[in-house]
């Protein structure tokens, strides 16, 4: 299940993704935290599981939101 979910966000990085994708051109090219929320993800889901790294990515996604400065947000080394 941990591969199928890191293939289904590799996937969405390399297609859609505003920051990393191909298909969209979007004026708004670039995220406010660094790494990107969907980079963070993985790499959260790579090192503490599915359950634990699916939670903190999901909570960096809740705070990416127009009212947050954003920022470099780093807590996971690859």
């Amino acid at each position: 299940m941990k591969k199928l979910v890191i293939a289904i966000i590799q996937l969405y990085q390399k297609t859609i993704s505003p920051d990393h994708g191909v298909f969209f051109a979007t004026p708004y090219k670039g995220c406010r935290f660094y790494p990107s929320c969907s980079e963070y993800t993985l790499r959260a889901i790579k090192k503490h599981g599915l359950g634990l790294g699916g939670i903190k990515g999901l909570w960096r996604i809740l705070r990416c939101n127009p009212f947050s400065a954003g920022g470099v947000d780093e807590p996971i080394k690859k």
